[in-house]
């Protein structure tokens, strides 16, 4: 058991999740890797994340390729709670992918911001379009 417990909420079609549990595998970790449109959310759960990240679960909706807009959840006078029912109901609609550590618990859009979260960094990473992230010393 690693003393560096890391989970990651991912989305396996997604290509910055894919990027995201790529670089935390190219830094010598094996995450706890939940793909959370199999096994759904909890109220509890989203909100103790929320809080953990500091994020209102309107900040932490996707509304490209949800059904967010036809749901009404886009209108500004709905509230927390009727957008955490929804996540519970339409999992699809919490963005991702979200990885936590005992460095914090964050978004990672771009996938490169899961670096702040790792005691240790991969010593290189390509992502999967080819794209070089450079991996400053100290980061």
């Amino acid at each position: 058991m690693s003393d560096f417990p890391i989970t990651i909420f991912h989305n396996p079609a997604c290509g910055t999740s894919r990027n995201t549990l790529a670089m935390i595998e190219a830094a010598g970790y094996a995450p706890t890797v939940v793909e959370y449109l199999k096994s759904g959310w909890t109220r509890p759960q989203l909100q103790a994340l929320f809080a953990a990240m500091g994020v209102t679960p309107r900040q932490a909706m996707r509304e490209k390729g949800t059904p967010a807009a036809e749901l009404g959840l886009l209108d500004p006078n709905v509230g927390n709670d009727q957008i955490l029912d929804a996540m519970v109901l339409h999992p699809v609609l919490v963005n991702r992918p979200i990885v936590v550590t005992p460095k914090g618990a964050r978004l990672c859009r771009p996938s490169e911001a899961v670096l702040d979260l790792l005691d240790k960094q991969p010593a290189s990473f390509t992502k999967e379009d080819g794209e070089v992230v450079v991996i400053s010393p100290g980061r």
